[in-house]
């Protein structure tokens, strides 16, 4: 996790989890005057569209008090979704056994992008079966991870 993130989430962590959602996690895409800032909310009952506007609201009067972020930036509340990214290894641990996509900061045996079964966590490190092989990869290594939905 960079500095960056690791910051905005000390922010706004106690924030969320004062209004007694889960904070799942955030995504900060710095794209000039077109950045964004995408924090995942969550809870047990689910999210509607007045959970995301009461969060949004306490966050961004936080945000203009701390001024994290230079420039501009649209800030998005929203819930995980059916293909939630993941985070943190808590996350891939409550979600073993499910479909994740993911993608690698770097090459793992000539390959960035892996879809595989999550068969565990083991230290720092994310277990996933692909094509009946299973793979350990360090977890500081996944840049992005999604969960892949089942459509019943």
């Amino acid at each position: 996790m960079s500095a960056k993130l690791k910051q905005l989430e000390d922010i706004l962590r106690p924030v969320v989890e004062a209004l007694n959602y889960q904070f799942w996690g955030l995504e900060y895409l710095a794209q000039g005057r077109h950045s964004i800032l995408r924090v995942f909310i969550d809870h047990a009952e689910g999210i509607a569209v007045e959970d995301c506007a009461k969060v949004s609201h306490q966050i961004s009067g936080v945000l203009d008090v701390e001024d994290p972020i230079q420039g501009e930036y649209n800030l998005e509340v929203s819930s995980p979704g059916l293909d939630r990214p993941l985070f943190r290894l808590d996350q891939y641990e409550q979600f073993k056994g499910h479909q994740v996509a993911l993608r690698l900061q770097t090459p793992f045996e000539g390959r960035r992008k892996y879809q595989g079964l999550i068969s565990g966590v083991e230290g720092d490190d994310v277990l996933v079966v692909v094509d009946d092989h299973e793979l350990v990869l360090p977890f500081e290594s996944i840049e992005r991870a999604v969960i892949v939905p089942v459509y019943k």
